[in-house]
């Protein structure tokens, strides 16, 4: 992980199936600087080439933890939790997430694909449950693209701490540098 970014975001995968998924949410985690908590049983082999593949190789830069279990999560890791569920009541947007960070940690928790986060666990937080709105006629989004937005919201109202805003890899200036500009496209788009 880059020295640049400091972890402000933690996302927690409870049971994660999918290894396409989890690898995904692994690169959205190294692009945003957050940290990935995994708790298992996981439904995949994470030291699997396989997998590597999945995240595109952004596991090298990941900084990520795996857990036995639920309770081994929870014993390890004090914050605030916030947990992405179907039957959250409000949007990541309604949370104030800037007051939240001030004195502990965030956590961001995602239920494996299939189930969910267990009901137990969400009952004894429903003030902590939160959805992202979408149409009737959609049960659910992909978990990698929920984390993503869910991630973003958060890091949205902290400023985007430690992120670049401006391309790093090719330089903030490529497309000046290497593309002519055609004046006539301009005025004809006009």
């Amino acid at each position: 992980m880059s020295k640049s970014v400091k972890n402000t975001v933690n996302v927690v995968l409870y049971e994660p199936e999918i290894p396409q998924n989890t690898g995904n949410i692994m690169r959205t985690c190294v692009a945003a600087g957050a940290t990935l908590h995994i708790i298992g049983p996981v439904g995949f082999d994470i030291e699997n080439p396989e997998f590597r593949r999945a995240s595109t190789n952004h596991i090298t830069w990941a900084d990520y933890t795996h857990y036995d279990s639920w309770k081994d999560f929870a014993d390890k890791n004090e914050g605030e939790y916030f947990f992405m569920t179907r039957y959250g009541k409000v949007p990541p947007s309604d949370i104030d997430f800037a007051e939240a960070s001030k004195n502990s940690e965030i956590y961001l928790i995602f239920g494996k694909e299939s189930t969910g986060i267990p009901g137990e666990i969400l009952r004894a937080n429903l003030d902590r449950c939160f959805r992202i709105p979408m149409s009737a006629d959609c049960r659910c989004l992909n978990l990698s693209n929920a984390c993503a937005i869910a991630i973003y919201e958060v890091l949205r109202q902290l400023g985007y701490p430690g992120l670049s805003f401006k391309e790093e890899q090719k330089g903030e200036d490529f497309l000046e540098q290497n593309y002519s500009y055609d004046e006539t496209l301009r005025k004809k788009r006009k």
